[in-house]
């Protein structure tokens, strides 16, 4: 995690949006679903973003929500400066830290992630579920838009190659694409069915996948029955 921080607070100033619409091909679905998760159980008041980064996900979240304040938690600095820009700021709150540290106080109508988690061991992502519970009001929803390994190691190729042909035809350069790929370097992408049965395990209730293309897959699970 502490190498993942390191290279997204360095290479900050290169995620314009434009650029993760061509590493991320499948960019307004996978973080619009995300958003649309969030309000099924009732409304939006208070959310928790993981690993925030710039605000994407947070941005799609209070665009489908303007009621919603955001506290926005990341261990690189110039990644939430970035997100201060984007954002209103009576709609949020950052908090530099890990996602293995103590998380900000709740409850929560909801947590969400988006590609953050997957830079964590296993251990580490089962221990995260279960304090992601903790701070979530009855309920309340966690949504993991995120990078997930394949059930075995041809998948997780095919995956691999069926991205880059996605990112070439979004636009990306080949020096976009290898430069992404030396940041999943410090990828820890675990399988979904890996991870929602680690939600269950932890007490959440209809864990889930809405969407899924190659490796990019968005899933929830619900605090409660």
């Amino acid at each position: 995690m502490d190498r993942a921080v390191a290279i997204f607070d360095a290479h900050a100033g290169e995620y314009d949006d434009a650029l993760r619409r061509r590493i991320v091909p499948c960019f307004d679905v996978f973080y619009g679903t995300g958003a649309d998760l969030v309000g099924l159980r009732g409304p939006v008041r208070r959310v928790l973003d993981l690993g925030a980064g710039t605000g994407l996900l947070s941005a799609a979240i209070l665009s489908a929500h303007p009621q919603a304040h955001v506290v926005l938690l990341d261990g690189a600095a110039e990644m939430l400066g970035r997100a201060e820009q984007r954002l209103p700021q009576g709609s949020i709150t950052t908090v530099l830290g890990d996602l293995r540290d103590v998380l900000p106080d709740g409850p929560f109508d909801a947590v969400v992630s988006a590609l953050a988690i997957h830079h964590l061991e296993d251990r580490a992502k089962q221990d995260l579920f279960r304090r992601v519970l903790g701070v979530l009001r009855p309920a309340g929803v966690f949504v993991n838009a995120e990078q997930v390994a394949g059930p075995t190691p041809w998948h997780s190729e095919l995956y691999r190659k069926s991205w880059r042909r996605d990112c070439r035809r979004a636009g990306a350069s080949d020096e976009e694409i290898a430069a992404a790929e030396t940041r999943m370097l410090a990828d820890r992408a675990s399988t979904l069915s890996d991870q929602l049965d680690w939600l269950t395990t932890a007490g959440f209730s209809g864990a889930d996948c809405f969407f899924r293309q190659s490796h990019f897959a968005v899933f929830a699970a619900w605090a409660g029955g």
